[in-house]
């Protein structure tokens, strides 16, 4: 089985003394490439602060993390913003979509921001990409002009335009009704059946977490 990430011993504690919070307790986990996992649990369990030490926003306090045969560990501040943005992509809860772009600037934002041309090779890949996700006729649209769903989905063409290694999303059926919550996560198994994505999800909802491969299950802090 080939990995696109693992964790090892991983622990994350906030404050000191009687204040001292662990919100990781030696967590070891390994994430298959190609696969959908799910990591979910109660408020407190953990399961966000591991997403965020797996994704390289936050620092553990002892044990590792290596994606793509990086060690997390090993990266100054500088090299771990370049790294996340080549090889991690996030959806989020709140699609965090820029008002003032189109669907399509949206989507190749982040090959603009680590300096790349957006040449007609990658406006050829934004299209297949919202192609897949059902988005392809909404390419013109800015934000204010498409539905949460079709915004979802934008934000998926987005996390995945770069080829990223790994996909977090960070409950992203959390501001959806149940209908389009269907479909944004049939988009993400979609990601991971036809483009090979490695997708890691977040959520509290067991109805969502029953869509992936995997599910990972937090409580205080450990795998339960």
């Amino acid at each position: 089985m080939t990995l696109a990430a693992t964790a090892r011993g991983l622990t994350k504690a906030y404050g000191r003394g009687e204040a001292e919070v662990h919100a990781l307790r030696g967590v070891d986990l390994d994430l298959p490439r190609g696969r959908f996992t799910a990591i979910m649990g109660p408020s407190g369990s953990g399961k966000s602060t591991l997403m965020h030490c797996l994704a390289g926003l936050d620092r553990a306090s002892a044990g590792t993390v290596t994606v793509a045969g990086t060690d997390l560990g090993s990266l100054d501040d500088d090299a771990l913003t370049v790294f996340r943005r080549e090889h991690v992509g996030f959806v989020f809860q709140s699609f965090n979509l820029l008002p003032m772009l189109t669907a399509l600037q949206n989507i190749v934002l982040p090959l603009e921001l680590g300096g790349r041309k957006i040449d007609d090779g990658t406006r050829e890949r934004a299209h297949r990409l919202a192609d897949t996700l059902g988005v392809a006729d909404r390419l013109g649209h800015r934000p204010a002009e498409l539905s949460g769903g079709q915004q979802q989905r934008v934000a998926i063409a987005r996390a995945l335009i770069t080829g990223p290694d790994l996909l977090f999303a960070d409950e992203p059926t959390g501001n959806l009704d149940s209908t389009t919550s269907a479909e944004v996560l049939d988009h993400l198994r979609r990601s991971v059946r036809e483009l090979g994505q490695t997708v890691v999800m977040v959520t509290h909802d067991r109805d969502a977490a029953a869509r992936a491969d995997d599910v990972v299950t937090m409580r205080d802090g450990r795998i339960a």
